[in-house]
Parts: C-alpha cells; structure tokens; sequence
C-alpha cells in the first residue's frame, strides 16, 4: 500500500517537472536575446568572408608574384654555364694558355634525403678530410640553401663515379679550368683564380677580352627532381671569350726559361731574368723570369719581376752617358780624357765623397772608346760633365727611364729618377755610371735599343692581334715611336760597343763569324740600411748584360740580367754571369730565325787596336 502511494507521487513530481520545461520552452521565450545572438554570428561570418575576400584579391594582385616566383623558385633548377675562356697564344698560333673542361660538382640541400650519409659518400670519392666532411654535411643540412658547391674542377673520372652514385640533389655542371702549356710561362702569363677570373700577368691584363660572358640554363623539375615541360625559359647561352695572340714566341721562350735557369742553379744566384725584343717593332719574343724558391728549387711561379721590379743599372748606363754627350757633340769617340783611379768630390763639404775606378790604375789618358770598352767609372763622370745636370737628365727621360713602359704589365713599376733639380752631392755624378736611378728589366733593354735601332726609341710590345668569337683577327698598332739619337750617333755607338764585346768586358758574349755589340754591368744592391754594405759587412751584386745582333744591322736586342750571384765567386760581375747567357741566347734565335751576318761582318777582328791600349 505504502509502494504504491510513493510510486504514484513520484509519477506526479516528474510530470511537474516536464511541464515547467515545456512553459519555459514555449510560452516564457525571450526574443530579445536571440536575435542579438544571430546579429553576432552574422557579424562574424561577414568579416570571415571579408578577409577571405580580401586575401584572396591580395593573392591575385599585391602578393601574387611573390607567390609565383616561391612556386617557381621551388620546382626550378637554374644552372650558371660558365663561359669559355679566351685562349692565349703564341706569335705563331701555339697555345700558351688555353681553357680545359672539367666538372664541378655541386648539391641543392633542399633536395638532399641523407645529408650526412651523402657527405660521408662524397668524402670517399672526393678523399676529404673528417673536417671537410663535417663541413660538406653541414652545408646540405641547410634546406633554407638551393645551391652549395661540393668539389670545383673535378676530373671526368670523379664525377663519373660520384654522379653514378645517383645520390638525391647531387649534379653538375662544366667548368672550364686553366691550362698552360709550359710552367714556366707562370711568370710572364700568370694566373687565374678558382672562379676563371685573371688574378695576375696577362690573364689580369687582358681579363676583360679573355673572359666572356657566362651563360644560364634553367630547367622544371617536379617533386621526384624530374624534368618537366616549362612554362617560360629565360636561359641564355655563354658568350666565350676572345682569344689573344701574343708577340711570344713559345719554342724561343722555353728554351731562354731553360738556359736563365740553368745559369743561376749553376752560379747559385737568387734569380734571373732574360728578354728578347725585336730591334725594330720593339716585340718581345721572350720574357723569362725565374726565382730560387724557399726550398732552394727554381721556378717561375714568383712572378714577371722583369717588369715589376727596378734596380741600379750598374754599367749598362754608360751606354747613355757617352751616347748623350756624342749626340750633344760635345765628345768624339777618339775625345781624350785624363782619367784618375780615385777621386774625391766635394771635398770640404757634407757631400764629400771618394769614387774609385772600376779597376785600379794611375791618372791616364783614355779615350771614349777606351772608357766604354774597359767600363771606366770615373771616365763616365768625366764624360757626363761635358753636359748640364738638366740635358743628361732630359736625355735619360727620353730613353725612357722614370716612367712607365707601354706594356703596361700589372704591377709593372715605373722605377726612379730624380729631376735634375733635386740632386745633390755626387748625386750629379754617379747617374753617368748607373747609380742614382733605378730601372726595370723591361726600361732597361728598351733603351739600349734605342741604340740598335737608329737611335729611335720603340716601345716594348707584348700583345699582336686579337681573335674574336667568329675568328676575325684584329692587329693592335704599331708600337710607338720617337727619336732619341742621330743616325750618326746610334752608328757610332754601336762601333764602341762593338769593342766591348771583341776586346773589353764583353768578351764572354762573342759570337764566332758575327760581330754582336753590348755593354756589361755589375751594380751593388742598395740594402735596407740604405748603404751598400750589409750590417754584417758583405755586399750583394746585380749583374747584367745588354746587347744586340748582328752589330752592323740588328734584329734583336737582348738583355740578361743575374740577381745575387754569389759574392764569393767571380762569377758576380756582368762579364761573367750575364754576357754568356747572351750568347748562348743568341745561338737559340741564330738557328731558330736563321740570322746570318752581312757580308762584310766576319765577327771580331783578332788583335786589340792600339788606341785601347794595353788592356786591364
């Protein structure tokens, strides 16, 4: 009874409870807040669409390049196609330098699955270092990278092997490297660097005409890096460089490399330097230039010192002491002189200085010819006092010391020369004998040549012709030109230094059946102390040779020059480690340009003439 009741009541408590949610749902609604609720949501979903509107006018306007160009960026492989380097040539067409292809390979991390498995398979193939290897891993993990280069100028062979690999985002691409054709051409053709840029001698002088223009390729590759049809290709192809032909001539040049070297290992000199001109054109056949290394090996990897540095001539500037004063008329080659074996200048004052002969001997009388064939000093003193300070250094000016040559040569230096107006002392006086000024290898033979070629000065010449893209050649001018010495003067001149070779210093630079002429010199350095003696007391010498052949109608002027023969030996002056290289240099142009003497030339006579005198 008392179960049923309570069931009953509880029946009755849920029906109340279902009717006051059901009033609550239907009569007691409130209006007001609904409608603020759908406000809201149509509030919201208004400014959704609108920023979706509005990024997606932003994607097709402002941003939509910089989409596209993402898009591109990530699907295209571009390639630079690097161009072939313009090849260096010889006066006959040989090769001196030219371009060799080799492969570079390179990675796109972003493609790259295993970057430290595929660093450690290219370190077999390649054999880096742990470093190296830690470093290549490291650059192929950089996903934010679409390039980076994993070995430059490979040979065909490593590539071969490392592309069969087929290691994912590795390829590559042809890179021309440099070749030459002889090593010791490094001096005068120098260098260029990993990127095919000319970083020294003539690939720096010449880089603008050598390099050419690179190219590009550009391919689409989908996401296995398949190549895909392109929308647009904006690849273009390498221009290749011109070519240049050089007045070297690359048989002539080997052999002169060869025989400067073979001199300074013998005589154990510091280094040499030899170069052969055209008398008339002022065209280089040879220019060597060869160093003794750290390791005591010789090499032309130093560098063209022949025109990039300058010393004392020495002797050699008697040459244009006597020719100076000769062109003056101010002496005769028969002009006697009274020439002392010491003599003090300025004596009294802060200038005083002592000049001592080049050998010993009592006051005497010496002609001109006397004085340039035994290499008189204070016999060129005398002669250069005939004329003013200012016409000798005029004279020196137009043999073109003080400036540099028309070769132009990277870091080619324009030596010294003190105007007149600023000497002092004996300053005045040493000029005549080759101290007080300072010349180049390249200054040097250019002015002695003046003398072989009619007394004209011709500029020293390098470059002949240039051969573009469709191989038309194009010849460069002419050197230039401009008169120094009389005919009559250049005639005389080349009589003195005739008996140089015959009866004087020269000897050693004799050729059997042609008569050569040529003027010896041994300077002292000028060490850092600012003397010409060592803190320790020794002296180091330069010693040199310029000449010219046949002596009556020259073709070729050639100079020889020997930097630090040994001090001991004497195997330091210019007669003796310079004048037989000359010689030999000029058997090697006698039979490679088969030169032969006039018919009136049969070399030197046998007797010395009496006006020389006894000799020393």
């Amino acid at each position: 009874m008392n179960s049923t009741i309570r069931a009953i009541r509880a029946r009755e408590l849920v029906r109340g409870h279902a009717k006051r949610a059901t009033e609550s749902m239907t009569t007691n609604l409130q209006g007001g807040n609904i409608r603020v609720r759908l406000v809201a949501m149509w509030c919201f979903i208004t400014a959704m669409l609108l920023i979706v509107l509005l990024r997606v006018t932003l994607l097709q306007t402002l941003w939509a390049s910089g989409y596209q160009q993402a898009s591109v960026d990530q699907r295209t492989r571009v390639n630079i196609v690097r161009a072939e380097r313009g090849s260096i040539l010889d006066r006959q067409g040989f090769e001196l330098a030219l371009p060799v292809p080799t492969r570079t390979i390179y990675a796109d991390p972003r493609v790259v699955v295993d970057p430290v498995g595929t660093a450690n398979a290219l370190a077999g193939l390649l054999q880096l270092t742990p470093e190296r290897e830690m470093e290549l891993a490291t650059s192929l993990q950089n996903k934010a990278s679409s390039f980076t280069y994993v070995a430059r100028q490979s040979s065909q062979e490593v590539a071969t092997a490392i592309l069969a690999l087929q290691l994912p985002g590795i390829s590559s691409f042809i890179e021309p490297s440099r070749l030459l054709t002889s090593e010791t051409l490094r001096a005068v053709v120098g260098r260029t660097d990993i990127d095919g840029v000319g970083i020294s001698g003539l690939e720096k002088e010449y880089n603008d005409l050598l390099a050419g223009v690179d190219g590009r390729s550009v391919r689409e590759v989908n996401s296995d890096g398949q190549s895909i049809s392109a929308g647009s290709n904006d690849g273009f192809n390498a221009v290749a460089g011109t070519d240049i032909v050089t007045t070297i001539d690359r048989n002539i040049q080997f052999q002169v490399d060869g025989i400067v070297t073979q001199q300074i290992e013998r005589i154990g000199a510091k280094s040499g330097t030899a170069i052969v001109m055209d008398t008339a054109t002022g065209e280089i056949y040879a220019m060597s230039s060869v160093r003794r290394n750290a390791d005591g090996t010789y090499t032309s990897d130093s560098g063209n010192f022949a025109a990039v540095e300058a010393y004392e001539p020495g002797s050699v500037a008697k040459v244009f002491s006597v020719a100076s004063a000769l062109n003056e008329g101010k002496i005769v080659p028969s002009s006697i002189f009274k020439v002392p074996g010491i003599q003090v200048f300025d004596q009294g004052t802060q200038w005083e200085y002592t000049i001592s002969d080049a050998y010993p001997h009592a006051l005497e009388d010496m002609t001109v010819r006397r004085i340039m064939v035994d290499s008189s000093n204070l016999g060129a003193a005398l002669i250069s006092q005939t004329m003013t300070t200012q016409s000798f250094y005029d004279y020196l000016k137009a043999f073109g010391f003080g400036s540099k040559t028309a070769l132009d040569y990277p870091g080619e230096a324009k030596g010294s020369l003190k105007p007149a107006s600023k000497l002092q002392g004996t300053e005045r006086i040493t000029r005549a004998y080759g101290y007080g000024y300072a010349a180049t290898a390249v200054q040097l033979i250019s002015a002695v040549n003046v003398v072989a070629n009619d007394g004209v000065y011709v500029a020293p010449r390098i470059l002949a012709a240039t051969i573009d893209g469709k191989g038309i050649n194009t010849p460069t001018e002419p050197s230039e030109t401009h008169r120094v010495l009389t005919s009559e003067t250049s005639v005389a001149m080349r009589s003195l230094l005739t008996d140089v070779v015959c009866f004087g210093t020269g000897k050693l630079a004799q050729i059997q059946g042609m008569s050569v002429g040529g003027k010896t010199g041994t300077g002292y350095k000028l060490q850092d102390n600012g003397t010409y003696i060592t803190d320790e007391g020794a002296r180091a010498y330069f010693a040199s040779f310029v000449g010219f052949l046949p002596a009556d109608k020259p073709k070729f002027t050639i100079l020889v020059s020997i930097d630090e023969p040994d001090p001991a030996t004497q195997d330091r002056f210019g007669a003796t480690a310079a004048a037989p290289v000359f010689a030999t240099i000029s058997h090697v142009l006698i039979n490679e340009l088969d030169i032969r003497p006039s018919a009136t030339d049969s070399g030197c006579p046998t007797e010395r003439p009496a006006e020389l005198g006894p000799g020393h």
